[in-house]
């Protein structure tokens, strides 16, 4: 049941999952939180999405795999102002809080990484309050859709899909998410999808910078090199291509994005 996180906490990994936020990453959730909620923000990562949820509900309760991880949506929450958040290491699969507890319960980017996505939702299911909502978001690596058609980013495809499997992990989660919410047991899901796409200079500059250097720096690296899945070189032409990308006057990127809300 175990997974290895396939990206880890590498500055270049933290630099993308901060621009994240309620708006950019959470907008099929944000209708329906009102300011009495209580919520539950699995796998919180660097905080910002957890900040901004706890901007526009009663109370947040931040969970992470470890202090250390944890430690990072302390800081942000703290930076940020925000007040009414708690934290608690927690596992998915067990998750270390009453039935009923929560009346959403929120997952952004997280099945992909675990284990036993089905029974993720039935322990978030568990700790939801009845007519509650648990809110799930993940990407579709297989679905993310780019020009020019470089071939080092189907290199970077094709060993980011290899590692995360390997890791116990589906990097194509998003098409997923329905299946798994109907094998959890949930009666009433509505299924939706949305994108992030890069395409400004600006952007491009930003997304393409930030994987030249997460390819050769982070868990991921590590792994790769670790596995023999691929070589110092490998991973210094993937780099080239993303920067190559990043120049291209055209250069344009889109990533799917797969959503679930489910009644309790």
């Amino acid at each position: 049941m175990d997974a290895v996180y396939t990206h880890g906490h590498h500055e270049s990994v933290l630099r993308s999952h901060r621009w994240r936020t309620a708006a950019n990453s959470a907008a099929y959730l944000l209708p329906h939180l009102q300011p009495g909620m209580s919520l539950l923000d699995v796998g919180s990562g660097p905080g910002t999405i957890t900040a901004d949820l706890a901007r526009r509900v009663a109370r947040v309760t931040a969970s992470e795999v470890s202090e250390q991880a944890l430690a990072l949506a302390r800081a942000e929450v703290e930076s940020a102002g925000v007040g009414n958040v708690d934290f608690a290491v927690a596992d998915v699969h067990h998750l270390d809080f009453p039935d009923d507890s929560f009346d959403v319960v929120h997952a952004h980017q997280v099945l992909q990484h675990v284990g036993d996505p089905v029974r993720a939702l039935r322990e978030m299911r568990r700790v939801t309050r009845p007519g509650g909502l648990v809110a799930v978001r993940d990407s579709d690596y297989a679905a993310f859709a780019w020009h020019p058609a470089l071939p080092e980013l189907e290199e970077w495809m094709t060993l980011y899909q290899r590692l995360a499997r390997g890791n116990g992990g589906e990097p194509d989660a998003g098409r997923r998410l329905l299946s798994w919410a109907c094998a959890a047991g949930f009666d009433e899901v509505t299924a939706t999808s949305s994108t992030w796409c890069f395409a400004t200079p600006e952007d491009r500059a930003w997304w393409g910078g930030m994987w030249a250097e997460r390819i050769l720096a982070s868990a991921m690296a590590d792994q790769a090199l670790a596995t023999g899945a691929a070589t110092e070189e490998d991973l210094r032409r993937i780099s080239r291509g993303w920067l190559e990308w990043a120049g291209a006057g055209d250069g344009w990127l889109s990533i799917l994005h797969g959503e679930i809300l489910c009644r309790a």
